[in-house]
C-alpha cells in the first residue's frame, strides 16, 4: 500500500474532496437534511486492521444514504453530451463495505457501474433490472464456486450489496460510465417497488427487500 505522505501523487485527493461534498449536497437533495443529519455519527471505525489502512491510506468517507466507504480515484478527461450538457465519459471511485458498514442499500443509477474487487470480500450483489428480472452475483476470489472477480451492473438498474458474514471488509474499484451526477441517482425505495420485484427470484422475498431499502424506505 503506498504510504500516506506519498499517495497524493496518485490519487487526486483535492478533487475527490469536491465530489465528496457535491455527493453530500446530493444526498441532502434526495433524503432530505433532516435524514442526513441522523444518520450521520461519527464514523463507526473499522475494526478489520487494513481496513482502517484502506481508509486512511485513500481518504475515504462514509457514503450518506448508500452507506459505505467511498473515495474518487479519477475522472476522464473526454467528455459526452447527455441532456444537453458535457459530462466525463468515466469516472472511477473506490468502495468499501466493512463489518461495520455491511451493506450498500438499494439505489439507483443512469450510469453503467463495473465494480472491481480489489482486496477482501466476499460481497454479494442483487441487481434488479428494467424488465423485472432480478439477479444475484457474488464478487469474490473463489471462481471455481461461482464467484467473480467483476459485476457489471447495467446502467438504469437497481442495484444492493451486502458483505459476506465473517468477512472483515470488501474494496473494490468502481468504473461509472458516463460519470455520477446527482440527478441521475436515485437512493431507496417504497411499497411499489417491493411490489414489481417481490417473486423475481427465490431470495426476493418482502422481507428481504425491505431489508436491502434499510433506512431508505419511502411508504
Amino acid at each position: 500500500m503506498t504510504p500516506p505522505e506519498r499517495s497524493t501523487t496518485r490519487f487526486p485527493h483535492g478533487r475527490a474532496w469536491r465530489h465528496a461534498r457535491i455527493l453530500l449536497a446530493a444526498c441532502v437533495a434526495l433524503l432530505g437534511p433532516a435524514a442526513i443529519l441522523a444518520e450521520q455519527p461519527a464514523a463507526p471505525e473499522p475494526s478489520d486492521p487494513r481496513a482502517r489502512a484502506w481508509v486512511s491510506e485513500l481518504k475515504m468517507h462514509v457514503l450518506p444514504g448508500e452507506s459505505g466507504f467511498l473515495s474518487l480515484i479519477a475522472s476522464s478527461q473526454q467528455k459526452t453530451l447527455i441532456g444537453g450538457r458535457a459530462i466525463a465519459v468515466q469516472s472511477q471511485v473506490y468502495y468499501m463495505l466493512t463489518r461495520e458498514l455491511p451493506v450498500n442499500y438499494l439505489h439507483w443509477l443512469e450510469s453503467d457501474d463495473t465494480h472491481i474487487l480489489l482486496d477482501g470480500g466476499p460481497v454479494d450483489y442483487f441487481v434488479f433490472h428494467p424488465d423485472g428480472r432480478a439477479e444475484r452475483f457474488t464478487l469474490g476470489r473463489d471462481v471455481a464456486k461461482g464467484q467473480t472477480l467483476v459485476v457489471p451492473v447495467p446502467g438504469g438498474s437497481w442495484k444492493a450489496l451486502r458483505l459476506h458474514p465473517g468477512a472483515g471488509y470488501a474494496l473494490m474499484a468502481n468504473a461509472l460510465s458516463p460519470e455520477w451526477t446527482p440527478d441521475r441517482v436515485k437512493i431507496g425505495a417504497g411499497p411499489g417497488w417491493i411490489a414489481r420485484y417481490r417473486g423475481a427470484a427465490p431470495w426476493a422475498t418482502e422481507a428481504f427487500l425491505r431489508d436491502l431499502i434499510g433506512p431508505n424506505f419511502t411508504p
